[in-house]
């Protein structure tokens, strides 16, 4: 596997000191998302479309509706882009030039190929354990007609770029007197207390894998 930014479309050139070229910095990002977002093109036309995912060792995975024309185009195999970004915090300057964010970010491209139904079982599990740890093993096995009716797709991770912001401003010294607070506030992710459905048999308690979860 070629290591981040190391081809020519992935070689970050806006603020190249921000480019990270360490795969398991790239497996860091990505086993920190929930969430990616994934372009297509239909009819001429951009979407972007967010899904939820899971790596599983040099690739991506994410599923959708066996009945989505989106999905459909991408398992033909066109070209796309799967961007995460993850926030950090607000890096507050004495001058709004100046002022960024703190993130890590991954961008992969290529083409998709499709996961086979011998294997689509496995990564419905990849991806339901990511999300959320030991919940697969609890949950009611997945029907063929569920099979059916879900398209998973897998992405290699071959051609992609890693950028990571930490710290405060760059902000120039003539800045420094300007009477204002300046600064980086934190961005914190956590679960909250769990919501039980409301025809939830009052006997089932919270299980540990769903206590456990904290961001």
């Amino acid at each position: 596997m070629p290591d981040p930014g190391s081809t020519d479309r992935t070689r970050i050139r806006r603020l190249p000191e921000l480019a990270i070229t360490e795969q398991q910095k790239l497996y860091d990002v990505l086993d920190a998302g929930l969430v990616a977002h994934v372009s297509v093109l239909d009819g001429g036309l951009p979407y972007v479309v967010p899904v939820a995912y899971a790596r599983s060792e040099a690739r991506v995975l994410f599923h959708g509706s066996s009945g989505s024309r989106l999905f459909t185009t991408l398992a033909d195999g066109q070209p796309t882009c799967l961007t995460v970004t993850l926030l950090d915090g607000l890096v507050l300057a004495r001058s709004a030039f100046e002022s960024s964010m703190n993130y890590r970010s991954v961008m992969v491209l290529g083409s998709c190929s499709v996961v086979p139904d011998s294997d689509k079982t496995d990564a419905l599990r990849v991806i339901t354990d990511h999300l959320l740890p030991g919940r697969w093993d609890s949950l009611r096995p997945v029907t063929r007609k569920e099979l059916a009716a879900t398209l998973v797709l897998s992405l290699a991770l071959d051609e992609c770029s890693v950028k990571i912001r930490t710290g405060g401003s760059d902000e120039p010294v003539e800045d420094h007197n300007w009477p204002v607070w300046a600064g980086v506030l934190p961005i914190r992710e956590s679960f909250g207390e769990p919501v039980p459905m409301a025809d939830l048999d009052p006997d089932i308690d919270v299980p540990e894998h769903v206590r456990k979860m904290s961001r």
